[in-house]
């Protein structure tokens, strides 16, 4: 049964194509089921003999795979481009290693194309477009009869135009079809209310060539000194207790809701194994791994879904369109520090199901820009995150410079400085432990402290 939010989109985007208006724009807050709104809307072009032949293109192979099975079960037939199949699932990675045949069987046909998380295909034009957006630009906007854009996220972190979009001008709001905000989505009881965790402490000190500095917070820290957050994430102590907050309440929350799981987004492989080390050793909790280098990671991750165990670490793997309704819990400790890849991952917990428990819970530091992402999880498009307009060259070859995501997240932060940092310990740990050190600049803490957002309470 579709939600009433999917039959209303999905009744405007017939409407727009029948008034032979080429392409619809869906934004809708990541969790609300914008795969379903696009099979739907596949199914009932096919039905009113509007189109021959369907095309997907999605970010990543875990969401490409999610898509082939909700279109295969709504469309009632394969979804792999075999024979006899009515579409296919592809990456945008695989647009440009399609060979001609492809492209020259389309061409005789009509043909439905869905972006999946179109921001990450960026271009107005092919001289500010990125490989993906020039793929889309060049080789699927002619093609395509009909198109259908979807994003919970509609920016863009470089603040370049996303692919086949419209802005306002001068102040580069993004114009949607239909939009389907996370107000909506909670009244609706479609989504969780999201309540945020942020992970100070009081007593911070930096000790560096025998010098020591003194500090009240994580962020006054890493204003006032070179001390990188990656550091942060990677300290033992401060990993244990962001772990040991999120065990906690995903404990409390399995007691009604038996299935209920956690998900802790990692920096890199090697973080993730500290981290399932962590869990399953100092916290007893039944733990799986994914990250990039998996042989077979959609495998695990399927594994996962349909198992009881109470965390999986992730590395780029789960974030955006992975659909796992049973996480409640996350552990934010990824390096990557932008809004739309903090919206995405927030959005993994927030998926309503069947148990009985539906608290969402996201853990994280309290450092400046993951603060500011905190205090506006309300806003569903903020205004921080309009389209900037390029006007030279120079320009277009800084912003594209800019922190970016790749296809499968992995972006890593350095830490260039030549310090050596260690957090020291709370009065409920052995202050002696090697394990609190890491090289070249030693860091201590004092008592750590939460301060939590819950948003939407007014909202009924």
């Amino acid at each position: 049964m579709l939600r009433k939010w999917q039959t209303e989109c999905s009744e405007q985007a017939l409407q727009k194509y029948k008034e032979n208006k080429q392409h619809f724009f869906c934004q809708a807050t990541p969790g609300a089921g914008k795969t379903v709104l696009a099979a739907t809307v596949a199914s009932r072009l096919l039905n009113e003999g509007m189109i021959d032949l369907v095309l997907c293109f999605s970010p990543s192979l875990t969401v490409s795979d999610g898509i082939k099975k909700t279109f295969s079960q709504i469309l009632n037939c394969t979804f792999n481009g075999g024979l006899g199949s009515i579409g296919q699932s592809l990456t945008y990675q695989s647009i440009q290693f399609l060979n001609d045949d492809f492209w020259k069987a389309l061409r005789n046909h009509r043909v439905f194309v869905v972006f999946d998380e179109i921001h990450h295909c960026s271009g107005s034009e092919l001289e500010n477009a990125n490989v993906w957006g020039q793929q889309v630009l060049t080789k699927i906007q002619g093609l395509a009869t009909y198109t259908l854009a979807m994003s919970g996220t509609p920016w863009r972190s470089d603040s370049l135009p996303i692919v086949m979009s419209e802005y306002s001008d001068p102040e580069g709001k993004i114009f949607v079809d239909y939009q389907y905000t996370l107000k909506q989505a909670i009244f609706d009881k479609v989504c969780r209310f999201p309540n945020v965790v942020l992970v100070d402490n009081e007593h911070l000190s930096v000790t560096r060539d025998e010098k020591v500095e003194s500090f009240s917070s994580i962020l006054e820290m890493l204003k006032q000194t070179k001390t990188s957050y990656q550091s942060v994430i990677h300290n033992q102590e401060a990993m244990e207790y962001l772990l040991g907050l999120g065990c906690k309440k995903l404990a409390e929350i399995r007691t009604q809701s038996l299935n209920a799981g956690g998900l802790v987004v990692a920096s890199s492989v090697q973080h993730a194994q500290t981290i399932q080390k962590i869990l399953s050793q100092r916290y007893a909790q039944t733990v799986s791994i994914v990250t990039y280098r998996h042989e077979e990671p959609l495998a695990e991750i399927e594994r996962y879904r349909q198992s009881d165990a109470q965390w999986i670490v992730s590395v780029g793997m789960i974030s955006e369109g992975t659909d796992i309704p049973r996480l409640q819990v996350c552990c934010h400790m990824s390096s990557v520090k932008t809004e739309l890849y903090f919206r995405q991952i927030l959005g993994r917990i927030l998926r309503v199901n069947s148990l009985i428990d539906q608290q969402a819970w996201l853990f994280t530091f309290a450092e400046q820009s993951l603060i500011e992402f905190s205090e506006r999880i309300e806003q569903d498009i903020p205004d921080s995150c309009l389209f900037t307009k390029i006007t030279s060259a120079t320009e277009l070859e800084e912003k594209t410079q800019c922190i970016q995501l790749n296809e499968n997240n992995r972006l890593e932060e350095r830490d260039e400085t030549n310090s050596e940092l260690a957090w020291g310990k709370t009065t409920n740990v052995n202050t002696n432990s090697a394990d609190a050190f890491i090289a070249i600049e030693e860091l201590r803490l004092g008592a750590f402290k939460q301060r939590v957002i819950s948003a939407f309470l007014a909202t009924s």
